[in-house]
């Protein structure tokens, strides 16, 4: 299968059971879902870290507290935002963030066939397959489908746009931060356990995952 429509196939089918789960999940089952995930990325993260600290090292046993810590940390917004907002509210930061990587992939994708010379590149060094078209579809995306969800949010037009923005831009540099630590290790994708059937790994899934969803709570708290 082409390695882009199986990524496509296999994204669309987690979405659905993404959705499903947020929407019937009681608010009790939400943290431990998100502690699972968040376990399963550092160990992920202390694998990959292998490849460049010693494992039984001072500096290695560092390093997994200090990513283990971070990476707890910013995935509990997740279930704060369920708690205080309500799992429908949770869905839509869920949905505004990675419905902005596939629409900075798929307008990515798309415009690198088009034009000439191909994309004009965001951050070479760290991620070469980005790009500012990809940047602009991913804005675009998520201003779409924060808009969409104004009936369920009940924010106005200017909060839901902000909050399409924030999110690509802030779920973009989540996916910058785990490019240059792939970089730094040496591997293309995360993946360690392979179970995600060409999605990358658990980091890849949850990259953007990982700092936006706390600054979005604090624009819904405060704007």
């Amino acid at each position: 299968m082409n390695p882009i429509l199986k990524r496509i196939i296999t994204a669309l089918f987690v979405a659905a059971v993404v959705v499903t789960a947020i929407v019937y999940a009681p608010p009790a089952a939400i943290s431990p879902v998100v502690a699972v995930l968040a376990t399963l990325a550092i160990v992920e993260y202390g694998q990959l870290l292998k490849r460049k600290i010693a494992p039984k090292s001072a500096a290695y046993t560092f390093w997994v507290l200090v990513g283990a810590v971070a990476i707890l940390a910013l995935l509990s917004a997740l279930p704060v935002i369920a708690a205080v907002y309500g799992n429908l509210i949770m869905l839509y930061v869920i949905a505004i963030i990675k419905i902005s990587d596939m629409g900075g992939f798929a307008f990515g994708m798309s415009s690198a066939k088009l034009m000439k010379g191909g994309n004009h590149k965001l951050c070479p060094t760290i991620s070469p397959n980005k790009s500012w078209e990809g940047l602009f579809g991913s804005v675009f995306a998520s201003c779409v489908i924060s808009s969409a969800f104004m009936p369920i949010t009940h924010f106005g037009v200017g909060k839901s746009l902000i909050l399409g923005v924030v999110a690509a831009l802030v779920g973009t540099l989540g996916d910058l931060v785990e490019s240059k630590f792939k970089r730094w290790v040496g591997v293309k994708d995360s993946s360690t356990m392979k179970f995600t059937n060409g999605m990358g790994g658990v980091l890849d899934m949850l990259d953007s995952l990982l700092i936006a969803p706390a600054v979005i709570a604090a624009i819904i708290k405060y704007l």
